[in-house]
């Protein structure tokens, strides 16, 4: 695994924590408050990071390309299994209880 500088904290690291901690550091909420959907979010926040992005595929290699695609595909799953949830939440809510024991005569 190839690694960049990491000029926050001027040691080497692999490009995939330096990603992490950066996405983990956006404030994308408060993109999408301003009614910006998740796709621009992405694009923003390509674009402020360019340059460190650019400096990463300089050399990145077939191990970084594995990696990559791994990432992809836990995100993938990721998505699935809170899609999955909001559809169990939203079933939920629309069960009712009905108590037989308390008939109205």
């Amino acid at each position: 695994m190839k690694k960049i500088i990491n000029k926050k904290n001027n040691k080497n690291e692999p490009w995939f924590k330096w990603l992490t901690r950066e996405l983990n550091s956006y404030e994308a909420f408060q993109d999408f408050e301003s009614g910006k959907n998740p796709r621009d979010v992405a694009e923003d926040f390509i674009s402020r990071n360019s340059i460190a992005i650019s400096e990463v595929f300089e050399d990145f290699d077939q191990e970084d390309k594995d990696t990559l695609d791994q990432f992809l595909k836990l995100t993938e799953c990721e998505m699935h299994v809170f899609s999955i949830l909001e559809k169990h939440l939203e079933l939920r809510n629309k069960i009712r209880f009905v108590d037989f024991k308390n008939k109205k005569k």
